[in-house]
């Protein structure tokens, strides 16, 4: 049996063994920076999704705030007539 024969027979690295493919190793690095940029954009997105619920509630306890103060400016209105 050949040396080599032998050392796959033993083991070893499949590197010393298999033809390296360039391309395959680019595809795979493109995939990992893609799986990085993606899970970036979702934190991003996450984060924007946070500060539009905080603008939301904002909003809607200020239109509150006007409602309540119209209501009882309307009230003081209708009690200053009636008195």
């Amino acid at each position: 049996m050949s040396d080599l024969g032998q050392r796959r027979a033993s083991g070893g690295s499949r590197y010393l063994y298999e033809p390296f493919s360039a391309a395959s190793a680019r595809v795979d690095t493109l995939e990992a920076i893609v799986e990085e940029r993606w899970v970036a954009l979702e934190r991003r997105l996450a984060g924007l999704e946070q500060i539009l619920d905080r603008m939301e509630r904002r909003m809607w306890t200020a239109l509150y705030g006007i409602a309540t103060f119209l209501i009882v400016e309307g009230v003081f209105l209708i009690l200053q007539q009636t008195n």
